[in-house]
């Protein structure tokens, strides 16, 4: 079986960024949240902040956002008519059934796209949609917790990933593939 990363890996972006740009369009007083989005965002990039801290952070203050969006579904439909062109051609080269996506993406976001990509297998970061609350996030070890889980007996042949922060699945997988644009090196 062949498992992905999703951003900046089979997807060409940060697809959480892209979502929230898309809300700014339909909400330009959304605009007023750029400040704080924009500096975690660098921090996060530039190492200042792990992922763990941004979570702690942030966290409230995106669950209170939520709750101001209408019909997240439905957005989340409108956002993936426009952005499925963003999945990069070599994902559509290899492609095959028992394909696993493991993101660190919401659920919500992974589940759309995955249907219209065929994809049956894939593991998010749950949520609460109703309750606007982020259930897990799956991410470095909690996505090894997570697929081993769902898949207990489950060989990874080939991880493909952007980022080195995988490091847990790529230790996990028989080969695995750095993805940088439309680069992919083996590095193991």
């Amino acid at each position: 079986m062949n498992v992905y990363d999703f951003d900046n890996t089979i997807y060409d972006g940060e697809s959480v960024l892209d979502l929230f740009k898309f809300y700014i369009r339909k909400n330009p007083k959304l605009l007023k949240e750029v400040p704080w989005v924009a500096k975690a965002a660098v921090k996060y990039k530039s190492g200042k902040m792990t992922l763990d801290e941004a979570l702690e952070k942030y966290k409230d203050r995106v669950e209170e956002l939520s709750k101001t969006i209408e019909d997240i579904e439905k957005n989340v439909g409108e956002f993936w008519d426009k952005h499925c062109v963003k999945i990069k051609p070599f994902y559509f080269r290899q492609r095959r059934d028992d394909d696993v996506i493991v993101s660190a993406c919401l659920d919500i976001m992974i589940a759309e796209v995955c249907k219209r990509l065929g994809i049956k297998n894939y593991i998010a970061s749950e949520t609460d949609i109703e309750n606007h609350k982020l259930v897990s996030f799956c991410f470095r070890e909690n996505k090894v917790k997570a697929f081993k889980a769902k898949y207990p007996d489950a060989v990874i042949e080939n991880f493909y990933t952007d980022s080195l922060n995988d490091k847990p699945l790529i230790d996990l997988a028989q080969n695995a593939y750095l993805v940088k644009g439309n680069k992919i090196t083996k590095i193991k």
